[in-house]
């Protein structure tokens, strides 16, 4: 066996007879590759870097777009529904209008029979019935004494005059008006009377006379 002699290390081979710079030229080859691999490695990351980052931005793109797709279609879908809950509320008021338009003259009736005294009985008991399930699908009542003429919803078939009225006023219903929700389906007939021309309005009253309009006690 051969004794390794301490304090020597193994040198790479050089030719004999080459000079310490043939040494030096022969190493810088190898450098200078490892170099340029680095620099491919780095330049190969960032052509990666750049692919995921543009894919990235394909995908947020994408994905705004069917955001705002979704929520397109989710408006819509609100609006659809708002329509066909306003188109139903529509028809049910117009369908039940024109039912409850074919029982007004039969409601009339039941309101003179009970202005007379005559809804007795069991007429009574149906009347009521009537009214109850009318109410039920709706149907309201209006018109009364003393309140403003409103031609909106008032249809005057009489006229007259009155000292003690200051606007057009319902004195009496001759027919009752009726509406269902905000749709009248027929106005009250009433009849008005307009203040008395050239009556002087309530409001303006005889004010007291002062001591120098009446002339107050004379000094001594």
């Amino acid at each position: 066996m051969t004794e390794e002699t301490p304090g020597f290390e193994e040198k790479p081979d050089v030719p004999s007879g080459a000079t310490p710079d043939d040494a030096a030229q022969a190493a810088a080859p190898s450098a200078e590759g490892a170099a340029q691999a680095g620099d491919a490695a780095q330049t190969a990351r960032s052509a990666a870097d750049a692919g995921l980052t543009a894919q990235l931005d394909q995908v947020r793109t994408a994905l705004n777009e069917r955001t705002m797709d979704l929520q397109r279609l989710q408006a819509e879908y609100q609006n659809y529904r708002r329509r066909v809950e306003r188109d139903r509320i529509t028809v049910k008021e117009i369908a039940a209008a024109q039912l409850l338009t074919e029982l007004l003259p039969v409601l009339d009736d039941i309101g003179r029979a009970r202005e007379h005294g005559e809804l007795v009985g069991g007429f009574k008991s149906v009347a009521e019935s009537l009214e109850t399930v009318a109410a039920k699908m709706g149907l309201q009542q209006f018109g009364k004494e003393g309140e403003p003429f409103d031609p909106t919803i008032h249809e005057a078939l009489m006229h007259s005059y009155a000292p003690d009225v200051t606007e057009t006023t319902c004195v009496a219903i001759l027919q009752p008006g009726y509406r269902i929700g905000e749709r009248t389906i027929r106005p009250a007939r009433v009849a008005v009377a307009e203040p008395q021309p050239g009556a002087q309005p309530k409001e303006q009253a005889a004010e007291p006379a002062t001591d120098e309009e009446s002339g107050g006690p004379e000094e001594g």
